[in-house]
């Protein structure tokens, strides 16, 4: 009974307030990858004591639920209306678009924001060395990724679905941006 209640809470939040939604879980998703990609760097592999880099988990917080799943929010939706369908030629426009029109846009977005709060002084530094490593590791984890989205999730269900895909993109993009290049 109790889960009945949960789900259909679940439905009628996405229903009647998606972007709310969508932005709570997307953030959720967005911090626990942060959260474990320091846990997994620091506490499993380097076997050290540690304490979270809390201001990080903000900033990641921040990206989460205020820029990224409202983005992404507006963004299927238009991808929805714009190229209804399932069909193979829809599923690739709309990959095409998401790759190689927003996936850098949002790249750049993450490493300049990033940059900001994080008060480094040339805030377009470290978007210039990653912004290309990043690309070509986001074009093989995302494109599958995608045609799952774009072929099988029902649209409602498109900011969850890329949150989840995020948790683990967040965890290698994470990873990427700890690296020296």
């Amino acid at each position: 009974m109790a889960m009945s209640k949960i789900l259909k809470f679940v439905k009628y939040a996405f229903k009647n307030h998606p972007i709310i939604t969508n932005s709570l879980v997307y953030g959720t998703l967005f911090v626990g990858a942060e959260f474990s990609q320091q846990t997994v760097s620091k506490k499993v592999l380097n076997k050290e004591s540690f304490h979270y880099d809390h201001h990080m988990i903000t900033y990641f917080g921040i990206l989460g639920v205020a820029v990224f799943a409202p983005v992404y929010h507006y963004w299927y939706r238009w991808l929805d209306r714009k190229f209804v369908g399932t069909s193979a030629k829809i599923v690739v426009q709309k990959l095409l678009l998401d790759q190689f029109l927003m996936t850098p846009q949002i790249l750049i977005v993450f490493y300049v924001a990033m940059s900001i709060m994080e008060r480094k002084k040339d805030i377009f530094e470290e978007c210039r060395e990653k912004i290309i490593p990043t690309f070509k590791t986001s074009c093989m984890f995302w494109l599958p990724a995608q045609s799952i989205n774009f072929m099988l999730i029902p649209p409602p269900f498109r900011v969850v679905y890329v949150g989840t895909c995020s948790f683990a993109w967040v965890n290698i993009l994470c990873w990427l941006k700890r690296q020296e290049y």
